[in-house]
């Protein structure tokens, strides 16, 4: 059995952010990725698929990004090549195409199986990230054997799906990009939605992001919340990589031709039957976008900020007044269903009871147990923890902690 203080299971920006903060405290440590750096970025996402926020906020531990195009969003194989370089400069000690097969406990440390290896730790940091598998709902096998059925992970391309009509669950970022591309592509598409939030791509002069991150929006941290668990659930806001079009929203759509249907609450006898509360998450969508850009108006106004725009608003969203409430999945309309009902982390080789009853990971502010973390989930630390621009802050944070734990076994 090979040793070594600290082990971190996987090379995307949260791993390699962890690696590069734990160098900088001398700390040893090995990554183990079960493919390439930045795997899920390179083979599981759709061809299209650019980053959400602008190139300025790629900004991890000793490293930012510093191309032309510092408003733009990168596609996937940029973001790829932008974390394998970030990988080189780091001289992260990344063991490639080494999948972790289980983790035990060893003493006072963990014992980590890989499809090579077997290697010991003192600390171990989980950092697979949290979109390894899509999360569908049981009643998906519920669906006509005939319906093709495809998700956010094994999506691509319009061209991969079958001919004729396209129903896509879900509403957040995911599924309104991918039923816009749908459409795009001379399908019938239906979209159901159920909670979602609404949110223009750019407010005021600068792009949305640029707002959040200068009011202090995403460096709210968990203490400054009433329910930390309902915030990490909230959905994706509503945007495209792309300042082609001020909003990504169900306006937008159905300008497109895509039909918005409540959400998808059953499939009995080939039906699929839909809730009739779209119009309360249409209006509470707005609510909430509004909410958002009243506290991004007051912070502008507190600091007599110059360098914006005068205040905006948008039209409600025009929610059907009649939305259909069923649809029928046997007729040979539908031939595929697309599930962008979000994601969920894969810790199936995790063999320690650090579960909830759902299966989820318990930890507080990535502190699962002693010398076990987790590094990249949702509002972990801030509310931007799962972002490229967060995670750095958390990597380093922990880091440091480590760093003490160290200082206090030696003292």
């Amino acid at each position: 059995m090979k040793r070594i203080d600290t082990i971190i299971i996987g090379a995307g920006q949260a791993g390699l952010a962890m690696s590069r903060s734990l160098s900088d405290c001398c700390i040893p440590h090995v990554v183990f990725e079960r493919g390439e750096v930045g795997n899920s970025w390179r083979h599981e996402r759709w061809d299209s698929l650019r980053l959400l926020t602008p190139n300025w906020q790629s900004r991890l531990p000793g490293y930012s990004y510093s191309g032309a195009n510092p408003e733009g969003y990168m596609s996937m194989p940029e973001i790829a090549g932008y974390l394998a370089d970030y990988a080189k400069v780091s001289r992260a000690p990344v063991e490639e195409n080494t999948r972790v097969l289980s983790v035990i406990p060893d003493g006072y440390g963990y014992a980590v199986a890989n499809s090579r290896d077997t290697w010991r730790c003192n600390t171990l940091i989980l950092a697979s990230g949290a979109c390894n598998r899509a999360s569908i709902p049981a009643f998906a096998s519920a669906l006509p054997a005939g319906i093709d059925q495809v998700n956010g992970l094994t999506y691509r391309n319009p061209d991969q799906l079958s001919d004729g009509g396209v129903l896509v669950v879900g509403a957040s970022a995911t599924g309104v990009q991918l039923a816009s591309e749908i459409r795009a592509s001379g399908r019938e598409v239906f979209l159901s939605a159920g909670e979602h939030t609404r949110m223009p791509r750019w407010y005021r002069g600068h792009d949305i992001q640029w707002w959040m991150d200068e009011a202090g929006i995403h460096k709210t941290g968990i203490q400054q919340v009433d329910d930390v668990e309902r915030v990490r659930r909230l959905p994706s806001l509503q945007l495209e990589g792309s300042r082609k079009h001020r909003f990504c929203d169900l306006n937008r759509l159905m300008s497109e031709g895509v039909e918005i249907v409540g959400r998808l609450s059953a499939v009995r006898d080939g039906q699929a039957l839909f809730s009739g509360a779209l119009a309360n998450h249409c209006a509470l969508s707005d609510l909430k976008m509004n909410r958002l850009l009243d506290t991004l108006d007051a912070w502008a106004e507190s600091r007599s900020v110059n360098c914006v725009g005068p205040v905006e608003r948008f039209a409600p969203t025009a929610c059907p007044a009649l939305p259909r409430l069923s649809l029928d999945l046997n007729n040979g309309r539908i031939r595929t269903v697309v599930w962008a009902t979000g994601f969920k982390p894969d810790y199936d080789w995790l063999h320690l009871p650090v579960f909830d009853g759902k299966g989820r990971l318990i930890h507080n502010q990535g502190q699962v147990a002693p010398g076990l973390h987790v590094l990249g989930l949702p509002f972990q630390r801030r509310r931007n923890s799962a972002l490229i621009d967060g995670v750095g802050a958390d990597a380093i944070a922990l880091a440091n902690d480590i760093r003490f734990q160290h200082c206090l076994s030696v003292a």
